[in-house]
């Protein structure tokens, strides 16, 4: 067998395997069973697609979703990849059966759904099956985060063949999730890997909402780009959309409620281009291998620290810098406590300890990413210098005397108005109301005064997020089981007290900003030639080159075939494809 790393710079371009990949790689070529956990841009499918090509018979790749087997489809058919896909939309399905009894197949990726009937173990026992490849492996366990139960019925097509290592692979998957993935597919507990879970590229940047509309529209106006806006509902994807349509860019919404076509061209439109905006709620992200997002904004809570990593991960899987930016309200925390109370009793302990782990993450004054990792079981410095509470310490005040102050104004009034009245009552704001139901009277009217004043909304936000306070279904504050402890002295309440931020100017360069010659003429033209062979091939324009190819293109400006073959990320194929319409393009600016 020939050495891996010939067979890397041939087909995929690059010089050398990152990270575990080798190690992932070298135990698939024994025959050895392996969970591999990578992080998003890690280049999980390598692991699989190089052995693949380097042996004889099909790889089998199981994957979640169809939007994402023909993505990856793409991909690998522009490395010479001899690669399909049998689902239930392709019109190709004997041609496939066909390509694949004949051998003439290196990936056939498939549903669960459709790897786990009888009809397609019996198409596999005709041929000649290589690797088993399980792509999202989280999916198969219920403590994951995306559990799909057809995940469960993949150990009897496994088992049918034991001589045909299994490869697991996810992003995302805690210890726990870990061990029931190795035990639902079979896999020997030596055969996991971590690779670890640091995004370094990617900025974290999380902040109170505060109009979250025009905050994600000033962080459009920074960041350059792709970006994903997570939004809470259907009906708030077309309004976040309509709105940030106003400052210029490209947006598109996407959610499960639109007519199929139209889902299904958003979303192409958002694939191919390169500077798109789609509002999207999370059923958005996981049929996409888009490689140059440069940011992910969420405009309310994620389900879990799971779904925030999966969801942040989209971001910068090319490697070039990213920015992920989540905006959260108190009743973000409300609702999602709601939610936490309609699910089987069984898994409320569980769902509570998630809620409760997001809440640390987004009142925490210390790094984010060492917040973030440890929730994994990684280790990290106390320090990453890539997200906002380490590039910009926020200030941390004791709240505590404001927070009894606002639960007794709760309790005194009855439990049974909002914020906005609470605090006028706290900062001796008369009105007809509180004329009328007799509050001005109360001990509690006029007490809080001076730079206090500033804190009750902060305040009655925390309070909110560490369920000290619930509101109602009216709409009214009440106590929850965190305010006896405040009120009796036993527990302190801290807050930070976020650093302003200027306000940039559109298109001025962000900290997360892609370094991207954008002004070079050369790497502009680049980028042009790009996009017109992306149209003419029917392909997004990363699916030609990422931009960090472009970039060395422009900065190296090789002058023959095989220098322009020595750059990182131009394998055989694309070099016979492109290499002469991207030379002729350099030599313009010889």
């Amino acid at each position: 067998m020939s050495d891996p790393r010939d067979t890397l710079q041939s087909v995929f371009g690059f010089p050398d395997f990152r990270g575990v990949q080798r190690q992932v790689v070298d135990r698939v070529l024994a025959g050895q069973s392996t969970l591999a956990v990578m992080p998003t841009g890690a280049g999980k499918s390598l692991t699989y697609q190089l052995p693949a090509v380097m042996q004889t018979g099909t790889c089998v790749v199981v994957s979640p979703l169809i939007a994402l087997m023909h993505d990856q489809l793409r991909a690998a058919t522009a490395v010479g990849i001899r690669a399909a896909t049998l689902t239930s939309v392709d019109e190709n399905r004997a041609e496939t059966r066909g390509r694949f009894l004949d051998g003439a197949l290196d990936l056939l990726y498939v549903a669960p759904e459709r790897a786990s009937t009888g009809d397609f173990r019996e198409l596999l026992d005709r041929g000649n099956v290589c690797l088993f490849a399980i792509d999202e492996a989280h999916c198969v366990s219920e403590w994951g985060h995306d559990f799909r139960p057809d995940y469960r019925l993949l150990r009897p097509l496994l088992d049918r063949f034991p001589e045909v290592p299994r490869l697991a692979l996810t992003a995302t998957a805690d210890r726990h999730t870990r061990a029931d993935i190795l035990d639902q597919l079979g896999i020997p507990q030596d055969g996991l890997i971590v690779a670890g879970f640091d995004r370094p590229n990617i900025q974290y940047r999380i902040a109170p909402k505060d109009n979250a509309t025009r905050q994600i529209a000033d962080l459009i106006a920074e960041q350059p780009g792709p970006g994903i806006v997570y939004v809470p509902s259907r009906a708030g994807t077309e309004k976040m959309a309509a709105a940030l349509a106003k400052t210029g860019r490209p947006t598109r919404a996407y959610h499960a409620g639109l007519d199929p076509a139209m889902r299904a061209a958003n979303q192409a439109a958002f694939v191919a281009s390169e500077d798109m905006v789609i509002c999207a709620t999370v059923a958005f992200g996981m049929g996409i291998d888009k490689p140059d997002v440069r940011f992910v904004a969420h405009a309310g809570l994620p389900k879990s620290i799971e779904a925030y990593y999966q969801e942040t991960g989209r971001a910068g899987r090319d490697g070039d810098p990213a920015v992920a930016h989540l905006f959260w309200g108190a009743e973000d925390f409300a609702k999602a406590r709601q939610r936490v109370g309609e699910v089987e009793p069984a898994r409320q302990a569980g769902e509570r300890t998630r809620l409760a782990a997001l809440g640390g993450l987004v009142e925490t004054t210390g790094c984010r990413r060492k917040l973030l990792l440890a929730h994994f079981g990684d280790d990290a410095p106390e320090n990453c210098g890539n997200c906002d509470n380490c590039l910009n310490p926020p200030v941390g005040t004791d709240a505590t005397e404001v927070a009894r102050k606002f639960l007794s104004a709760v309790f005194r009034t009855g439990q049974s108005f909002g914020v906005g009245y609470i605090e006028a009552i706290l900062t001796g704001q008369s009105s007809e109301r509180s004329l009328m139901n007799g509050h001005e009277a109360l001990s509690v009217f006029g007490i809080v005064g001076g730079e206090e004043a500033a804190l009750i909304k902060p305040v009655a936000r925390a309070l909110q997020t560490r369920d000290a306070l619930r509101a109602n279904p009216h709409g009214g504050l009440e106590f929850g089981p965190g305010a006896r402890a405040l009120l009796k002295g036993e527990a302190t309440l801290s807050l930070v007290v976020p650093p302003k931020r200027e306000r940039r100017r559109r298109g001025g360069a962000a900290s997360g900003a892609a370094a991207n010659p954008v002004g070079n003429p050369l790497f502009e033209a680049l980028r042009a030639t790009r996009r017109e062979l992306a149209q003419e091939g029917g392909v997004p324009p990363y699916v030609i080159f990422h931009d960090s190819v472009l970039r060395d293109m422009a900065t190296i400006r090789p002058a023959t075939l095989s220098a322009l073959g020595t750059i990182t990320g131009v394998g055989a194929r694309k070099l016979d494809a492109y290499g002469d319409a991207f030379l002729a393009v350099i030599r313009q600016f010889a």
